[in-house]
């Protein structure tokens, strides 16, 4: 279902588009660049001291996280000048894309990404060698890391519509939440293989940030709550 964001809201607009595929973009050098620092850390420690190398690990999460925050900061600022751009070629001075769906786009844009990379590592594992839970460990390791895709996916966009509201109203705690929620859902990956310890935390806060986003999108709560009690 994540993947149909693109297909319904997306796909039959080609500025749209652009802007996705621009923060696609954005998104794949903000890894490309945390795996180089990382791969380069890790090759100048001592590959015996298992200590030293889950510290590497941990370090390279944070500072992934906080490198892909940068470059939606970064990404926000290019778009502001599109749009201004937009407005002086424009006829009526109106741009053809508001702020708010351009937070929308390039947050489905980094999500996209970030779920066909963890759907790409998910594949590898599944070549083989061995079978899931030989050892004893938890089988459910191929259907949790679906759903780990899923809400990474979901989360991305919510996280790009809150952290384009606080950078466009000044709002710089609205842009640490994100940081903060960015990092907690990072981070409950090393609870892993307790599946339970990374999902729930993370499907929560998915429900904040989508309730979060909603209402700053010009959602009202009354049309929330009706939504949810599944009235008309």
């Amino acid at each position: 279902p994540a993947f149909g964001l693109f297909l319904f809201t997306i796909a039959r607009d080609p500025l749209r588009i652009i802007i996705l595929i621009a923060g696609a973009f954005f998104w794949l050098v903000s890894l490309l660049l945390s795996s180089l620092i990382w791969f380069i850390a890790v090759k100048a420690s001592d590959p015996q001291d298992e200590r030293l190398q889950k510290g590497l690990l941990i370090f390279g999460v944070m500072f992934s996280v906080l490198l892909q925050e940068a470059f939606r900061f970064l990404y926000y600022k290019l778009l502001r000048k599109a749009i201004e751009g937009l407005v002086a070629l424009s006829e009526d001075g109106c741009s053809p894309i508001s702020i708010q769906q351009m937070a929308y786009v390039a947050g489905v844009g980094f999500g996209l990404m970030s779920g066909a990379f963890s759907m790409i590592n998910l594949l590898a594992d599944a070549l083989g060698p061995g079978t899931v839970g030989i050892h004893g460990d938890s089988q459910l390791y191929f259907l949790t890391s679906a759903f780990m895709t899923m809400v990474l996916i979901f989360l991305h966009t919510f996280w790009g519509i809150l952290f384009f509201h606080g950078c466009e109203h000044r709002r710089w705690w609205e842009i640490a939440a994100v940081v903060v929620m960015h990092l907690t859902v990072s981070g409950s990956s090393f609870c892993n293989p307790l599946y339970v310890g990374s999902l729930v935390p993370s499907y929560l806060l998915m429900a904040a940030a989508a309730a979060w986003a909603y209402l700053l999108s010009g959602g009202s709560a009354q049309n929330l709550r009706r939504f949810l009690l599944c009235k008309c």
